[in-house]
């Protein structure tokens, strides 16, 4: 059995709430959503989780998440700076913004030597999910592609807030559950029996990228190439300096273009949570309590909480 990793993009963590400490508790014991990210994960035979994360958390983060999880499972952390550039680059004085997700995954490069998984701190994905992305990762299969990777294909319909409007990746795939396309997608806002984004309708059953993907090691090799290129760009003045960002969905995205990868989406019909906006978080705390209800979860997820 392959030894696959969790890699948790938390840099973000806590920045809506003034700190780690502030994160809002949403399960039954006081959890927040990243216990039951972590928790699934364990349950689905990750043996190791890589958190993503800011320096000025990092001694909340340990105390509070980190240490608690150690018990568990494997744990190590890496920091996303926005100096931790390549050599004969420099961080742009006027740049404030994170460089994206691309970045972070890539802060990472000297941990990972193992088929990966990458999610979101704050997001709830589901059990299906992680059992899915660990099946293909022990399995990815080969294809006339360089690359085969994976990613968890949600329906929009599972994924939407009833107090607002969402961004998500709307994803394009053939016959055979192959992406073909993901593109970002704002202000969808949920209908009676549909989403609407901008005029046009869309599906409930629409897949849809949650920034949740399974990829291989020598992944690692591309992002470090397409960041030097990404830089190169913002150098040249071809891209916003301020704000332009290195994104997973727009790294695969062009990697789909050039006929290099193979990206399978696994259908899960979980339901995603989120507390996108305040509202959101009485839904996402009845929607835990009903899943400890029915036996989904303990009422304590870990000791400690």
């Amino acid at each position: 059995m392959k030894k696959i990793t969790l890699v948790v993009m938390a840099a973000g963590i806590g920045s809506r709430y003034g700190g780690v400490k502030q994160l809002e508790p949403v399960g039954t014991s006081g959890e927040i959503i990243l216990d039951y990210s972590v928790y699934d994960a364990i349950k689905a035979g990750f043996k190791k989780v890589i958190f993503i994360i800011r320096k000025d958390i990092e001694e909340d983060f340990k105390e509070i998440i980190g240490d608690r999880l150690a018990k568990y499972v494997e744990v190590e952390y890496v920091i996303q700076e926005l100096n931790d550039l390549p050599k004969g680059y420099t961080q742009p004085a006027e740049r404030t913004k994170p460089w994206g997700t691309g970045q972070a995954v890539l802060c990472c490069k000297e941990l990972i030597h193992e088929p990966f998984a990458v999610i979101n701190a704050d997001d709830y994905y589901g059990k299906e999910a992680f059992v899915r992305i660990k099946e293909f990762l022990e399995n990815p299969g080969s294809s006339d592609k360089k690359y085969n990777f994976c990613m968890a294909g949600f329906r929009l319909g599972n994924t939407l807030s009833e107090h607002g409007t969402v961004t998500r990746g709307v994803c394009k795939v053939n016959e055979k559950n192959i992406l073909i396309d993901i593109e970002e997608t704002k202000n969808i806002e949920k209908k009676k029996d549909h989403a609407e984004a901008n005029g046009f309708k869309i599906p409930f059953e629409q897949p849809v990228s949650m920034n949740m993907w399974g990829f291989t090691p020598e992944f690692m090799d591309e992002l470090e190439v397409r960041f030097q290129q990404f830089l190169e760009e913002i150098r040249a003045g071809e891209k916003d300096s301020c704000n332009s960002e290195y994104l997973l969905p727009i790294i695969i995205g062009d990697m789909i273009k050039e006929d290099i990868v193979q990206v399978s989406v696994l259908d899960t019909q979980d339901k995603w949570f989120g507390v996108t906006y305040k509202e959101d978080k009485e839904y996402v705390v009845k929607a835990f309590r009903k899943l400890v209800e029915e036996g989904a979860y303990p009422k304590q997820l870990f000791e400690g909480k």
